[in-house]
């Protein structure tokens, strides 16, 4: 009988060699590939998406997901420190954990604190006295005794400190290791630099900005002066690597951004410098409005302005570059603000306004209670909220 063929069969033969087997098992794995990535894409776009949205609302409500009391009969200031919050008031500095419970205390009589916060250490003095107290997260690193009534102070993260002394006729600027022993001591005098008025330190505690008034025919001045602690200064008088006047301008502030970017602040412009080891100005802006506060970070500095024109304030942020990032008006006062992260937060009593980076109004409400210091928590739209017996973590609402 014979064989019957069937038309719609076909038999496959065997391939040639053993490279066609791999480049087809080659394909079909890139297939499989391709499509576990496309379905990763995809699963990462949408959480991106969901968290944009969530990100980028404005909220008006902050409800509580948690809190910590703890009831205490004196009256306390609060800042973040480390992986915390310092309370500190006239009989004591406590570091609280964020459940609001006392990692350390020390006991201190100081008339009127004062504090100076950097990323591993600070300091808090005795306005008008002569007591300085340097801390780490682990607690007390040493005590600074001056001679002469404090004015101001800085830091550097190691707990270097330099302080403004005042003497009406004779004022020091002098620099402590956390011990108490004096490293450097500038030599101020009235008639050649003026009166200092405002310090701030590196955080590698290598360069000191100080700003001076002094008066030049009846007229308030500024002067501004930069001290390097390294091997560049070593060959200067006095270590000055930098000094500038300012006519028609009174310089009341000045901070470091980084170790190469400093702003100094004057009743109408702020002067931007720039440089390590010998900075040099940068940029000047011009403010028509009176200042009300200065904030900053590494990346970002903020103004609240006084706007006399429409009866209320405005909010400036600038980068590093003195380019502006974004303003806003609104109404009412808010003394307080601060940037952490990529966020604007403005504070006054119970009342509180959020703002990313790019301008968009976050959260625009009131808490509970007044607000002593507010900072970003762990999760999407979360916040620790201090006021003066307890630590909440809110989150924010429609």
């Amino acid at each position: 009988m014979a064989q019957r063929k069937i038309p719609y069969l076909k038999v496959v033969e065997p391939p040639e060699n053993k490279k066609q087997l791999k480049k087809a098992e080659r394909k079909i794995r890139w297939k499989k590939w391709q499509g576990a990535v496309s379905v990763l894409v995809l699963g990462v776009l949408a959480i991106c998406g969901t968290y944009l949205l969530l990100d980028n609302k404005t909220y008006g409500t902050a409800r509580e997901a948690a809190s910590y009391t703890k009831e205490i009969s004196d009256t306390s200031n609060y800042v973040q420190f480390a992986k915390g919050i310092i309370r500190y008031n006239r009989n004591g500095i406590v570091y609280l954990n964020k459940k609001n419970e006392e990692v350390w205390i020390q006991p201190t009589q100081i008339k009127t604190p004062m504090i100076e916060v950097k990323e591993n250490a600070f300091a808090v003095a005795d306005r008008g006295g002569n007591n300085i107290l340097v801390f780490s997260k682990d607690g007390l690193k040493g005590e600074i005794e001056t001679t002469l009534p404090i004015e101001k102070i800085a830091i550097s993260d190691q707990g270097i400190v330099s302080a403004i002394l005042k003497n009406e006729n004779s004022p020091q600027i002098i620099s402590y290791d956390a011990a108490g022993n004096i490293l450097v001591e500038q030599q101020i005098t009235l008639g050649t630099t003026g009166y200092p008025v405002a310090l701030d330190m590196t955080d590698d505690g290598m360069m000191l900005a100080v700003c001076y008034l002094y008066t030049d025919n009846g007229v308030v001045e500024s002067r501004i002066g930069y001290y390097n602690f390294g091997a560049t200064g070593k060959e200067k008088t006095d270590n000055r690597v930098t000094a500038d006047q300012y006519e028609g301008t009174m310089l009341a502030d000045v901070f470091f951004m980084g170790t190469d970017r400093s702003i100094a602040v004057g009743d109408n412009a702020f002067e931007i410098y720039s440089g390590k080891d010998t900075p040099k100005r940068l940029k000047e802006v011009k403010l028509d409005q009176e200042i009300r506060s200065v904030f900053h970070s590494d990346q970002y500095f903020g103004m609240i302005l006084v706007n006399k024109e429409k009866s209320g304030n405005e909010l400036r942020v600038y980068n590093r570059s003195g380019e502006l990032i974004f303003s806003k008006e609104f109404t009412g006062e808010y003394k307080h603000g601060k940037i952490d992260g990529d966020e604007v937060i403005l504070y006054e009593g119970r009342r509180c306004s959020i703002y990313k980076i790019n301008g968009i109004l976050k959260f625009e409400g009131r808490m509970s209670a007044d607000i002593e210091e507010i900072f970003r928590a762990v999760g999407v739209n979360r916040y620790y909220v201090m006021s003066s017996n307890e630590l909440k973590v809110v989150y924010l609402t429609k």
